[in-house]
């Protein structure tokens, strides 16, 4: 097999406002094979400040990656746990993104090429998937509009951004959009991206449990165990962590963080967490412990998004995923993935075009 990448940057259909800052376009890496005239996906897409892999030899690692791949035979490329060899081989512990990309295009490799990474309900069956209606950091106004548009259009869980902003306009906010819509009948996520302090945190958290909020991802920084393990204890909101599980590794280091702060939910983006098996190490991890979780995409392309809905979609869930991103860009790959009344579909009336990436 011959695999080579391509940038390809993916072009916001608007401002995209987060804690972080504003993005307006994000950068992925697509791994492209071709073996026997087919040719097979997979995506590279890590986020920029955040992912572990935004580093500045991530192309030269790819370069090496794909100067290594095209050495090794079809019957590697065959061989179950492939992938899982080449981490330690080639250094990818550090390059989650790269080691998700991989595996997908051998799942590609190995269905066909059809754009069938699992078997799953998702993709046979076209079995949708709830998602949660997410709402970006802009004007309060704006946002309010946001809410109350994508609960017209049949979302029942509606994720905002919050810690950008004037936090009393964020609370605003919440306060209309509960003045229609009750805690019955429609479930309210926060995400904090880490934006509040040791200082008011406690207190900020107060006020937002008066709006009945489901949880509220990552209320402050990583890296602060004790505060966390606290807020997860006696906070009026459930806490789920996000970019806490980023950078960590080894089962070990798993079961430990999870056993120090006992979180409510866990957040898993596949891309930053190093794939697949690295995904369901956190998932087994967690379910032992009677802690809960859903999936969140990383502004992937619709390409890595398939893959994370189709994993996903293995499992038995019940509440309502992260994984209504592919509609935010100008240029994403077309493809079968569809957004209706508050979840995502397998549309196979609909078809892969991947000319963009010629």
């Amino acid at each position: 097999m011959n695999i080579r990448w391509k940038k390809h940057r993916l072009d916001f259909t608007f401002q995209a406002g987060t804690s972080r800052g504003v993005l307006t376009h994000k950068d992925t890496w697509i791994l492209i094979g071709s073996e026997g005239g087919k040719e097979f996906y997979g995506e590279c897409g890590p986020l920029k400040g955040l992912s572990i892999d935004d580093r500045p030899d991530f192309e030269a690692k790819l370069d090496a990656v794909c100067a290594h791949a095209n050495t090794r035979s079809i019957h590697a490329w065959n061989t179950l746990g492939f992938i899982d060899s080449l981490v330690p081989e080639l250094g990818l512990i550090g390059f989650p993104s790269i080691v998700m990309g991989l595996e997908t295009l051998q799942a590609d490799f190995l269905n066909g090429s059809k754009q069938e990474i699992f078997e799953s309900s998702f993709y046979n069956f076209e079995s949708p998937i709830a998602i949660n209606g997410l709402v970006w950091m802009n004007e309060p106004e704006h946002m309010l509009t946001q809410a109350l548009q994508k609960i017209e259009s049949g979302f029942s869980c509606i994720k905002l951004k919050v810690g950008a902003i004037d936090f009393e306009k964020e609370c605003w906010v919440l306060e209309k959009i509960r003045e229609q819509h009750p805690e019955d009948k429609v479930v309210l996520r926060v995400d904090a991206n880490g934006a509040f302090t040791e200082e008011n945190v406690w207190q900020r958290l107060e006020a937002l449990s008066a709006y009945g909020l489901h949880s509220i991802e990552q209320p402050i920084k990583t890296k602060q165990i004790e505060l966390m393990r606290q807020l997860c204890k006696d906070s009026g909101i459930d806490i789920a962590l996000d970019e806490e599980l980023i950078g960590i590794h080894t089962l070990e280091e798993k079961e430990n963080l999870l056993e120090e702060i006992d979180p409510p939910f866990i957040i898993l983006k596949p891309t930053l967490l190093g794939g697949f098996r690295e995904t369901d190490e956190w998932i087994k991890a967690a379910e032992y412990r009677g802690i809960e979780w859903w999936m969140t995409s990383a502004l992937e392309s619709n390409i890595g998004l398939n893959a994370i809905c189709q994993f996903t979609s293995t499992y038995s869930i019940y509440m309502p995923q992260g994984l209504g991103t592919g509609s935010l860009y100008h240029n994403n790959i077309p493809s079968p993935l569809t957004v209706y009344r508050g979840g995502i579909h397998y549309d196979k009336d609909k078809s892969w075009d991947f000319t963009v990436l010629k």
